[in-house]
Protein backbone atom coordinates (compact mmCIF):
# COMPACT_ATOMS: atom_id res chain seq x y z
CA UNK A 1 0.00 0.00 0.00
CA UNK A 2 1.33 3.21 -0.84
CA UNK A 3 0.75 6.15 0.79
CA UNK A 4 0.60 9.52 -1.30
CA UNK A 5 0.99 12.29 1.17
CA UNK A 6 1.76 15.36 -1.92
CA UNK A 7 0.17 18.40 -1.16
CA UNK A 8 -2.98 18.93 -3.56
CA UNK A 9 -5.72 21.31 -4.67
CA UNK A 10 -8.93 21.11 -6.92
CA UNK A 11 -9.35 23.89 -9.54
CA UNK A 12 -13.04 23.95 -9.87
CA UNK A 13 -15.37 25.54 -11.82
CA UNK A 14 -19.22 26.62 -11.55
CA UNK A 15 -19.24 25.87 -15.39
CA UNK A 16 -17.42 25.46 -18.44
CA UNK A 17 -16.30 28.73 -19.92
CA UNK A 18 -15.45 30.20 -16.31
CA UNK A 19 -11.76 30.52 -17.10
CA UNK A 20 -11.00 27.40 -14.65
CA UNK A 21 -8.38 25.78 -17.49
CA UNK A 22 -6.87 29.21 -18.04
CA UNK A 23 -6.43 29.92 -14.11
CA UNK A 24 -5.47 26.09 -13.63
CA UNK A 25 -2.66 26.29 -16.06
CA UNK A 26 -1.82 29.95 -15.13
CA UNK A 27 -1.61 28.14 -11.68
CA UNK A 28 0.92 25.39 -12.54
CA UNK A 29 2.97 28.15 -14.55
CA UNK A 30 3.33 30.62 -11.47
CA UNK A 31 4.16 27.97 -9.23
CA UNK A 32 6.61 26.32 -11.75
CA UNK A 33 7.94 29.94 -11.67
CA UNK A 34 8.94 29.18 -7.85
CA UNK A 35 10.53 26.29 -8.68
CA UNK A 36 8.50 24.11 -7.41
CA UNK A 37 7.54 20.69 -8.85
CA UNK A 38 4.13 20.94 -10.17
CA UNK A 39 1.92 17.58 -10.82
CA UNK A 40 -1.20 18.84 -12.92
CA UNK A 41 -3.88 16.03 -13.54
CA UNK A 42 -7.26 16.40 -15.67
CA UNK A 43 -10.95 15.67 -13.91
CA UNK A 44 -12.75 13.55 -16.94
CA UNK A 45 -12.22 11.65 -20.28
CA UNK A 46 -9.94 14.90 -21.92
CA UNK A 47 -6.60 14.92 -23.54
CA UNK A 48 -6.30 18.40 -24.43
CA UNK A 49 -6.32 20.19 -21.49
CA UNK A 50 -3.67 17.23 -20.04
CA UNK A 51 -1.38 18.89 -23.18
CA UNK A 52 -1.19 21.83 -21.89
CA UNK A 53 -0.30 21.08 -18.17
CA UNK A 54 2.77 18.77 -19.76
CA UNK A 55 3.93 21.47 -21.46
CA UNK A 56 3.76 24.28 -18.73
CA UNK A 57 5.37 21.54 -15.84
CA UNK A 58 7.50 19.30 -17.56
CA UNK A 59 5.39 16.60 -16.22
CA UNK A 60 3.16 14.24 -18.18
CA UNK A 61 -0.21 15.11 -16.90
CA UNK A 62 -2.75 12.38 -16.17
CA UNK A 63 -6.54 11.87 -16.35
CA UNK A 64 -8.64 11.12 -13.20
CA UNK A 65 -12.06 9.87 -14.00
CA UNK A 66 -13.62 7.91 -10.99
CA UNK A 67 -16.44 6.63 -13.73
CA UNK A 68 -13.88 4.86 -15.77
CA UNK A 69 -11.42 3.75 -13.34
CA UNK A 70 -13.09 3.77 -9.61
CA UNK A 71 -12.38 5.19 -6.69
CA UNK A 72 -9.18 2.61 -5.77
CA UNK A 73 -7.88 3.12 -9.56
CA UNK A 74 -8.09 7.02 -8.43
CA UNK A 75 -5.97 7.06 -5.74
CA UNK A 76 -3.78 4.86 -7.37
CA UNK A 77 -3.20 6.65 -10.65
CA UNK A 78 -3.24 9.84 -8.46
CA UNK A 79 -0.29 8.51 -6.09
CA UNK A 80 1.72 7.26 -9.04
CA UNK A 81 1.57 10.04 -10.91
CA UNK A 82 2.12 12.70 -7.90
CA UNK A 83 5.10 10.94 -7.15
CA UNK A 84 8.29 13.19 -6.83
CA UNK A 85 5.76 16.17 -6.98
CA UNK A 86 6.01 19.22 -4.41
CA UNK A 87 2.26 20.25 -5.38
CA UNK A 88 -0.66 18.68 -7.54
CA UNK A 89 -2.65 20.97 -9.22
CA UNK A 90 -6.23 19.02 -10.37
CA UNK A 91 -8.18 20.78 -13.07
CA UNK A 92 -11.87 20.42 -12.73
CA UNK A 93 -14.33 18.89 -15.71
CA UNK A 94 -17.10 21.49 -16.84
CA UNK A 95 -18.83 22.96 -13.41
CA UNK A 96 -17.82 20.95 -10.52
CA UNK A 97 -21.36 18.39 -9.80
CA UNK A 98 -21.33 17.45 -13.62
CA UNK A 99 -20.28 14.08 -14.38
CA UNK A 100 -21.40 10.57 -15.73
CA UNK A 101 -25.19 11.74 -15.63
CA UNK A 102 -27.90 14.14 -14.11
CA UNK A 103 -28.77 11.84 -11.30
CA UNK A 104 -25.17 11.25 -8.97
CA UNK A 105 -21.94 13.00 -9.08
CA UNK A 106 -20.19 9.87 -10.35
CA UNK A 107 -17.40 11.25 -12.55
CA UNK A 108 -17.54 14.70 -11.38
CA UNK A 109 -14.88 17.23 -9.94
CA UNK A 110 -16.63 16.91 -6.61
CA UNK A 111 -16.64 13.20 -7.05
CA UNK A 112 -12.57 13.16 -7.34
CA UNK A 113 -12.22 16.31 -4.68
CA UNK A 114 -13.91 13.57 -2.27
CA UNK A 115 -12.27 10.80 -3.27
CA UNK A 116 -8.92 12.39 -2.68
CA UNK A 117 -9.78 14.30 0.14
CA UNK A 118 -8.61 17.16 -1.53
CA UNK A 119 -9.46 20.60 -0.77
CA UNK A 120 -11.83 23.01 -3.70
CA UNK A 121 -10.96 26.23 -5.08
CA UNK A 122 -13.82 27.62 -6.86
CA UNK A 123 -13.62 29.70 -9.86
CA UNK A 124 -16.28 31.94 -10.76
CA UNK A 125 -17.55 34.41 -13.42
CA UNK A 126 -18.19 37.66 -12.12
CA UNK A 127 -18.44 39.73 -15.26
CA UNK A 128 -22.10 41.16 -14.46
CA UNK A 129 -22.91 40.90 -10.97
CA UNK A 130 -22.07 41.52 -7.34
CA UNK A 131 -23.58 40.36 -4.49
CA UNK A 132 -24.98 37.43 -6.07
CA UNK A 133 -21.99 35.69 -7.15
CA UNK A 134 -22.04 34.96 -3.28
CA UNK A 135 -25.34 33.48 -3.71
CA UNK A 136 -23.44 31.33 -6.02
CA UNK A 137 -21.10 30.18 -4.16
CA UNK A 138 -23.45 29.33 -1.12
CA UNK A 139 -25.48 27.20 -3.33
CA UNK A 140 -22.17 25.06 -4.41
CA UNK A 141 -21.29 25.02 -0.98
CA UNK A 142 -24.49 23.83 0.24
CA UNK A 143 -25.43 21.61 -2.62
CA UNK A 144 -22.08 19.68 -1.57
CA UNK A 145 -21.96 16.35 0.22
CA UNK A 146 -19.62 17.70 2.93
CA UNK A 147 -17.49 18.87 -0.10
CA UNK A 148 -13.99 20.99 1.19
CA UNK A 149 -14.50 24.52 -0.91
CA UNK A 150 -12.00 26.14 1.07
CA UNK A 151 -11.29 29.50 -1.24
CA UNK A 152 -12.72 31.21 -4.63
CA UNK A 153 -11.03 32.86 -7.50
CA UNK A 154 -13.17 35.69 -9.30
CA UNK A 155 -12.32 36.28 -12.81
CA UNK A 156 -13.70 38.53 -15.53
CA UNK A 157 -13.78 41.35 -12.75
CA UNK A 158 -14.33 45.00 -14.20
CA UNK A 159 -11.95 46.83 -12.12
CA UNK A 160 -10.08 45.84 -8.62
CA UNK A 161 -13.41 47.72 -7.10
CA UNK A 162 -15.51 45.56 -8.77
CA UNK A 163 -13.09 42.57 -7.40
CA UNK A 164 -13.51 44.12 -4.03
CA UNK A 165 -17.04 44.45 -3.83
CA UNK A 166 -17.54 40.65 -4.62
CA UNK A 167 -15.03 39.41 -2.17
CA UNK A 168 -16.65 41.72 0.93
CA UNK A 169 -19.74 39.78 -0.16
CA UNK A 170 -18.32 36.23 -0.49
CA UNK A 171 -16.05 36.25 2.74
CA UNK A 172 -19.12 37.40 4.83
CA UNK A 173 -21.77 35.46 3.31
CA UNK A 174 -19.81 32.19 2.76
CA UNK A 175 -16.66 32.45 5.67
CA UNK A 176 -14.25 31.45 2.92
CA UNK A 177 -11.88 33.57 1.60
CA UNK A 178 -11.40 35.00 -2.12
CA UNK A 179 -7.80 33.84 -3.00
CA UNK A 180 -7.30 36.59 -5.82
CA UNK A 181 -8.94 37.35 -9.10
CA UNK A 182 -8.68 37.92 -12.53
CA UNK A 183 -9.37 41.20 -14.84
CA UNK A 184 -11.50 40.94 -17.81
CA UNK A 185 -8.24 41.13 -20.24
CA UNK A 186 -8.58 39.24 -23.28
CA UNK A 187 -5.15 38.55 -23.79
CA UNK A 188 -4.83 36.14 -20.93
CA UNK A 189 -7.79 33.79 -22.15
CA UNK A 190 -6.42 30.52 -23.79
CA UNK A 191 -6.41 30.28 -27.05
CA UNK A 192 -9.17 28.37 -28.48
CA UNK A 193 -8.35 24.76 -27.52
CA UNK A 194 -8.41 22.72 -30.69
CA UNK A 195 -6.12 20.63 -32.67
CA UNK A 196 -3.61 23.04 -34.25
CA UNK A 197 -2.86 24.18 -30.80
CA UNK A 198 -1.15 20.48 -30.13
CA UNK A 199 1.97 20.49 -32.62
CA UNK A 200 2.15 24.05 -31.13
CA UNK A 201 2.20 23.31 -27.80
CA UNK A 202 4.88 20.85 -28.86
CA UNK A 203 6.96 23.10 -30.52
CA UNK A 204 7.28 25.11 -27.52
CA UNK A 205 5.23 28.13 -29.44
CA UNK A 206 3.10 29.13 -26.56
CA UNK A 207 6.06 29.22 -23.94
CA UNK A 208 5.41 33.23 -23.97
CA UNK A 209 2.11 32.76 -23.47
CA UNK A 210 2.46 30.57 -20.48
CA UNK A 211 5.29 33.05 -19.25
CA UNK A 212 2.70 35.81 -19.12
CA UNK A 213 0.16 33.92 -17.64
CA UNK A 214 2.60 32.66 -14.71
CA UNK A 215 3.23 36.60 -14.04
CA UNK A 216 -0.49 37.61 -14.16
CA UNK A 217 -1.73 35.07 -11.95
CA UNK A 218 1.37 35.64 -9.86
CA UNK A 219 0.08 39.68 -9.57
CA UNK A 220 -3.49 38.74 -9.19
CA UNK A 221 -3.36 35.59 -6.98
CA UNK A 222 -2.24 35.73 -3.42
CA UNK A 223 0.04 32.12 -4.14
CA UNK A 224 0.77 32.02 -0.24
CA UNK A 225 -2.87 31.83 0.78
CA UNK A 226 -3.20 28.92 -2.22
CA UNK A 227 -0.48 27.07 -1.12
CA UNK A 228 -1.74 27.28 2.44
CA UNK A 229 -4.85 25.44 1.61
CA UNK A 230 -3.44 22.69 0.01
CA UNK A 231 -3.99 19.00 1.55
CA UNK A 232 -1.29 16.78 2.15
CA UNK A 233 -3.13 13.96 3.97
CA UNK A 234 -2.06 10.66 3.48
CA UNK A 235 -3.83 9.02 0.35
CA UNK A 236 -3.98 5.12 0.86
CA UNK A 237 -3.61 3.73 -2.24
CA UNK A 238 -3.62 0.28 -3.18
CA UNK A 239 -1.21 -0.97 -6.16
CA UNK A 240 -3.69 -2.94 -7.97
CA UNK A 241 -3.15 -1.76 -11.72
CA UNK A 242 0.55 -1.23 -11.45
CA UNK A 243 1.98 -4.15 -8.63
CA UNK A 244 5.43 -3.50 -10.23
CA UNK A 245 5.38 -7.69 -11.22
CA UNK A 246 8.33 -9.25 -12.77
CA UNK A 247 7.10 -9.79 -16.01
CA UNK A 248 7.08 -6.13 -16.58
CA UNK A 249 10.74 -6.21 -16.12
CA UNK A 250 11.33 -8.24 -19.35
CA UNK A 251 10.02 -6.55 -22.97
CA UNK A 252 8.71 -9.71 -24.40
CA UNK A 253 6.91 -7.68 -27.34
CA UNK A 254 7.58 -4.60 -29.17
CA UNK A 255 3.90 -2.13 -29.93
CA UNK A 256 4.24 -0.28 -32.80
CA UNK A 257 2.55 3.42 -31.53
CA UNK A 258 1.49 6.15 -33.92
CA UNK A 259 2.39 9.26 -32.48
CA UNK A 260 2.39 12.81 -33.80
CA UNK A 261 0.09 15.68 -34.85
CA UNK A 262 -1.87 13.42 -36.78
CA UNK A 263 -2.35 10.55 -33.52
CA UNK A 264 -1.41 11.77 -30.29
CA UNK A 265 -4.68 10.88 -28.08
CA UNK A 266 -3.21 8.21 -25.43
CA UNK A 267 -3.64 7.67 -21.83
CA UNK A 268 -0.62 7.75 -19.92
CA UNK A 269 -1.96 4.80 -17.95
CA UNK A 270 -2.49 3.14 -21.20
CA UNK A 271 0.95 3.06 -22.36
CA UNK A 272 2.41 2.17 -18.79
CA UNK A 273 0.08 -0.77 -18.46
CA UNK A 274 1.17 -2.16 -21.77
CA UNK A 275 5.14 -1.77 -20.49
CA UNK A 276 4.32 -3.12 -17.37
CA UNK A 277 2.85 -6.02 -18.94
CA UNK A 278 5.63 -7.25 -20.81
CA UNK A 279 5.90 -4.83 -23.99
CA UNK A 280 7.97 -2.49 -25.23
CA UNK A 281 6.23 0.91 -26.58
CA UNK A 282 7.88 2.17 -30.06
CA UNK A 283 6.73 5.27 -31.45
CA UNK A 284 7.08 6.22 -34.83
CA UNK A 285 5.09 9.28 -37.07
CA UNK A 286 3.05 8.41 -39.75
CA UNK A 287 2.78 11.81 -40.90
CA UNK A 288 6.54 12.16 -40.91
CA UNK A 289 6.48 9.49 -43.65
CA UNK A 290 7.55 6.64 -41.09
CA UNK A 291 5.80 2.82 -41.94
CA UNK A 292 4.89 0.48 -39.08
CA UNK A 293 8.15 -1.04 -37.68
CA UNK A 294 9.17 -3.99 -39.26
CA UNK A 295 10.02 -5.39 -35.87
CA UNK A 296 6.77 -4.47 -34.27
CA UNK A 297 4.62 -7.22 -32.39
CA UNK A 298 1.39 -5.15 -32.00
CA UNK A 299 0.11 -2.08 -33.23
CA UNK A 300 -1.84 0.82 -31.45
CA UNK A 301 -3.16 3.61 -33.27
CA UNK A 302 -5.13 6.36 -31.24
CA UNK A 303 -7.28 9.06 -31.71
CA UNK A 304 -6.29 12.40 -33.21
CA UNK A 305 -7.03 14.84 -36.10
CA UNK A 306 -6.37 13.35 -39.63
CA UNK A 307 -9.02 14.80 -41.10
CA UNK A 308 -6.58 17.85 -40.63
CA UNK A 309 -4.13 16.30 -42.13
CA UNK A 310 -6.38 14.32 -44.66
CA UNK A 311 -4.48 15.34 -47.87
CA UNK A 312 -0.62 14.79 -46.24
CA UNK A 313 -2.07 10.85 -44.90
CA UNK A 314 -4.15 10.52 -48.23
CA UNK A 315 -0.99 11.10 -50.55
CA UNK A 316 1.56 8.72 -48.89
CA UNK A 317 0.73 5.40 -50.26
CA UNK A 318 4.07 3.97 -48.92
CA UNK A 319 2.50 4.31 -45.58
CA UNK A 320 -0.90 3.49 -46.39
CA UNK A 321 0.63 0.09 -47.98
CA UNK A 322 2.95 -0.19 -44.80
CA UNK A 323 -0.54 -0.28 -42.69
CA UNK A 324 -2.89 -2.39 -44.72
CA UNK A 325 0.36 -5.20 -45.10
CA UNK A 326 0.96 -5.67 -41.76
CA UNK A 327 -2.65 -5.70 -40.53
CA UNK A 328 -3.42 -7.97 -43.14
CA UNK A 329 -0.63 -10.06 -42.44
CA UNK A 330 -1.69 -10.82 -38.48
CA UNK A 331 -0.02 -7.59 -36.80
CA UNK A 332 -2.59 -7.46 -33.67
CA UNK A 333 -4.10 -3.96 -33.56
CA UNK A 334 -5.83 -1.53 -31.77
CA UNK A 335 -6.98 1.23 -33.70
CA UNK A 336 -9.33 4.39 -31.55
CA UNK A 337 -11.63 6.93 -33.42
CA UNK A 338 -8.52 9.00 -35.48
CA UNK A 339 -7.04 5.55 -35.83
CA UNK A 340 -10.41 3.74 -37.03
CA UNK A 341 -10.91 7.12 -39.46
CA UNK A 342 -7.49 6.35 -41.10
CA UNK A 343 -8.06 2.66 -41.49
CA UNK A 344 -11.02 3.11 -43.57
CA UNK A 345 -11.34 3.71 -47.32
CA UNK A 346 -12.13 7.71 -47.39
CA UNK A 347 -12.27 10.47 -45.28
CA UNK A 348 -14.62 13.62 -46.67
CA UNK A 349 -13.86 16.67 -45.73
CA UNK A 350 -16.92 19.31 -44.55
CA UNK A 351 -16.51 20.86 -48.31
CA UNK A 352 -17.13 17.14 -49.64
CA UNK A 353 -13.59 16.71 -50.68
CA UNK A 354 -12.49 13.20 -50.41
CA UNK A 355 -9.10 11.93 -49.73
CA UNK A 356 -8.11 7.68 -49.67
CA UNK A 357 -6.74 6.02 -46.76
CA UNK A 358 -5.50 2.91 -45.92
CA UNK A 359 -8.66 0.90 -46.68
CA UNK A 360 -8.68 -2.26 -44.45
CA UNK A 361 -12.09 -0.84 -42.89
CA UNK A 362 -14.71 -1.14 -45.81
CA UNK A 363 -16.65 2.39 -45.33
CA UNK A 364 -15.87 5.39 -45.25
CA UNK A 365 -15.94 8.39 -42.43
CA UNK A 366 -17.44 11.84 -43.30
CA UNK A 367 -16.98 15.22 -41.59
CA UNK A 368 -19.84 16.88 -39.39
CA UNK A 369 -19.66 20.33 -38.76
CA UNK A 370 -21.26 19.43 -35.42
CA UNK A 371 -20.65 16.98 -32.77
CA UNK A 372 -21.51 13.88 -34.35
CA UNK A 373 -20.90 12.06 -30.81
CA UNK A 374 -19.86 13.16 -27.18
CA UNK A 375 -20.10 11.06 -23.71
CA UNK A 376 -19.15 7.99 -21.56
CA UNK A 377 -19.11 4.84 -23.11
CA UNK A 378 -19.24 1.03 -21.59
CA UNK A 379 -18.70 -1.46 -24.21
CA UNK A 380 -19.18 -5.17 -23.83
CA UNK A 381 -17.59 -7.61 -26.48
CA UNK A 382 -19.71 -9.66 -28.90
CA UNK A 383 -17.83 -10.57 -31.48
CA UNK A 384 -14.92 -13.48 -31.02
CA UNK A 385 -12.45 -11.65 -33.42
CA UNK A 386 -12.02 -8.67 -31.45
CA UNK A 387 -9.21 -10.70 -29.28
CA UNK A 388 -9.10 -7.71 -26.79
CA UNK A 389 -12.26 -7.92 -25.37
CA UNK A 390 -14.04 -11.88 -25.65
CA UNK A 391 -17.72 -12.18 -25.35
CA UNK A 392 -19.39 -10.38 -22.60
CA UNK A 393 -16.15 -8.58 -21.53
CA UNK A 394 -17.03 -5.19 -20.55
CA UNK A 395 -14.50 -1.66 -20.83
CA UNK A 396 -14.97 1.22 -20.46
CA UNK A 397 -14.12 4.63 -22.32
CA UNK A 398 -15.73 7.67 -24.32
CA UNK A 399 -16.52 8.83 -27.79
CA UNK A 400 -15.92 12.63 -28.82
CA UNK A 401 -15.96 13.07 -32.56
CA UNK A 402 -17.28 15.03 -35.23
CA UNK A 403 -17.49 12.01 -37.58
CA UNK A 404 -20.09 9.53 -38.94
CA UNK A 405 -18.93 6.05 -40.84
CA UNK A 406 -20.57 4.82 -43.32
CA UNK A 407 -20.30 1.18 -44.33
CA UNK A 408 -19.33 0.54 -48.04
CA UNK A 409 -22.50 -0.91 -50.20
CA UNK A 410 -23.60 -4.28 -50.17
CA UNK A 411 -21.04 -4.92 -46.92
CA UNK A 412 -21.87 -6.22 -43.09
CA UNK A 413 -19.67 -4.82 -41.09
CA UNK A 414 -18.34 -6.99 -37.91
CA UNK A 415 -18.63 -4.52 -35.07
CA UNK A 416 -16.31 -4.42 -32.55
CA UNK A 417 -18.79 -4.40 -29.56
CA UNK A 418 -21.81 -3.23 -27.84
CA UNK A 419 -21.64 0.48 -26.78
CA UNK A 420 -23.99 1.48 -24.52
CA UNK A 421 -23.67 5.32 -23.30
CA UNK A 422 -26.80 8.17 -22.83
CA UNK A 423 -28.00 7.27 -26.67
CA UNK A 424 -28.77 4.18 -25.68
CA UNK A 425 -27.43 0.56 -26.82
CA UNK A 426 -25.66 0.11 -30.31
CA UNK A 427 -23.14 -1.37 -31.58
CA UNK A 428 -19.84 0.32 -32.64
CA UNK A 429 -16.60 -0.48 -34.78
CA UNK A 430 -15.13 -3.11 -36.52
CA UNK A 431 -12.97 -6.44 -35.57
CA UNK A 432 -12.20 -9.12 -37.65
CA UNK A 433 -8.66 -11.00 -38.12
CA UNK A 434 -6.20 -9.25 -35.99
CA UNK A 435 -7.99 -5.59 -35.94
CA UNK A 436 -10.35 -3.93 -34.02
CA UNK A 437 -10.99 -0.90 -34.47
CA UNK A 438 -13.59 2.06 -33.14
CA UNK A 439 -14.67 5.16 -32.42
CA UNK A 440 -14.22 4.58 -28.36
CA UNK A 441 -11.16 5.43 -27.06
CA UNK A 442 -10.67 2.74 -24.03
CA UNK A 443 -9.51 3.23 -20.78
CA UNK A 444 -7.15 0.30 -20.06
CA UNK A 445 -7.72 0.35 -16.46
CA UNK A 446 -11.11 -0.41 -16.36
CA UNK A 447 -10.48 -3.52 -17.34
CA UNK A 448 -6.82 -4.59 -17.40
CA UNK A 449 -7.37 -7.92 -18.94
CA UNK A 450 -7.03 -5.54 -22.32
CA UNK A 451 -3.31 -5.68 -21.63
CA UNK A 452 -2.89 -9.55 -21.11
CA UNK A 453 -4.93 -10.46 -23.90
CA UNK A 454 -2.55 -8.01 -25.95
CA UNK A 455 0.09 -9.21 -25.30
CA UNK A 456 -0.48 -13.09 -25.52
CA UNK A 457 -1.83 -12.21 -29.20
CA UNK A 458 1.20 -10.12 -29.84
CA UNK A 459 3.59 -13.14 -28.45
CA UNK A 460 1.18 -15.45 -30.56
CA UNK A 461 2.08 -13.18 -33.75
CA UNK A 462 5.90 -12.93 -33.51
CA UNK A 463 5.83 -17.01 -32.68
CA UNK A 464 4.53 -17.33 -36.03
CA UNK A 465 6.68 -14.92 -37.67
CA UNK A 466 9.83 -16.82 -36.35
CA UNK A 467 8.29 -19.98 -37.53
CA UNK A 468 7.16 -18.47 -41.39
CA UNK A 469 11.04 -17.14 -41.08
Amino acid sequence: MNNGVTPRMVIAGTGSGVGKTTLAIGIMAALQKRGLAVQGFKCGPDYIDPTYHTAVTGRPSRNLDSWMVGSEGVKELFVRGSNGSDIAVIEGVMGMFDGKDASSDEGSTADIGRILDAPVVLIVNIASMARSAAAIVKGFQQFGQGDNIVGVIVNRAGSESHYKMVKQAIEQECGIPVIGWMPRDASIELPERHLGLVPSIERGELQPFFDKLADQVASYVNLDQLLGVAAAKPVESLTRLFPGAESGSRKRVKIAVAKDAAFHFYYPENLELLEEGGAQCVFFSPLAGEEVPLDADGLYLGGGFPEEFAERLGADERVKTSFRNRIMEGLPTLAECGGFMYLTEQIVDTTGNAYNMVGIVPGKVTMQKKLAALGYREITGTNEANFLLSSGAKARGHEFHYSTFEAAEGTVIPSAFQSSGRMGIRTDGYARDSLVAGYTHLHFASNPGIVEKWIRACEQYQGEKKQNG
